[in-house]
């Protein structure tokens, strides 16, 4: 789903699990990860970038046809085409990884998690295609909300991670001093 902020010029661009998008300096990509990962590439020449938001490491049975989004290796190859389009390679761009916690602490341990698998799927990537990695907010447990500025290549985090109240797991609330945190 995309808005336009008139006032600003600003297109936004909400991610759903399995999407990606790929802009110019106009855009504003967001989007809320718990086990997912998002990455983001900025290319800081040019001023565009992507973001996308897998939910799993990789396909269990290769098909043949279209990428699906919701794949890692897949969610790249599809930003990867997208770059080459425009006449860039993927090793000039800036790559931030988002995401990969623990949804589950109770049941799972923190080594044997979609999540991890997820953000080892990212490093596999990052290092398979020489790329170069300048930020990262991963792991833990909850969630997090993920705002990219293709403009300027920021991107903002906010983690909510869960607590464990009376022998159950809730959100931090809003009001528990969670902040922005910019991931430069």
């Amino acid at each position: 789903m995309s808005t336009r902020d008139q006032s600003a010029g600003i297109i936004d661009i909400s991610l759903q699990p399995g999407e990606f998008h790929f802009a110019g300096d106009e855009a504003r990509i967001r989007t809320v990860l718990g086990s997912c990962v998002s990455m983001v590439c900025w290319h800081p020449a040019l001023r565009v970038g992507g973001m996308c938001h897998y939910m799993l490491p990789y396909r269990a049975e290769r098909r043949m046809g279209d990428l699906d989004g919701r794949y890692a290796d897949e969610a790249m190859a599809m930003m990867f085409r997208e770059m080459r389009q425009i006449g860039t390679r993927p090793e000039e761009y800036e790559v931030k990884v988002f995401g990969g916690a623990n949804m589950f602490p109770d049941h799972h341990r923190s080594d044997d998690n979609v999540g991890t698998r997820n953000v080892e799927a990212a490093w596999g990537i990052v290092e398979g295609h020489g790329l170069r990695c300048v930020a990262q907010h991963t792991a833990g447990i909850g969630h997090r909300s993920v705002i990219f500025d293709v403009g300027s290549g920021n991107v903002w985090v906010k983690h909510r991670p869960l607590l464990a109240i009376d022998g159950e797991r809730r959100r931090h609330s809003a009001a528990s001093g969670q902040a922005l945190a910019r991931a430069a």
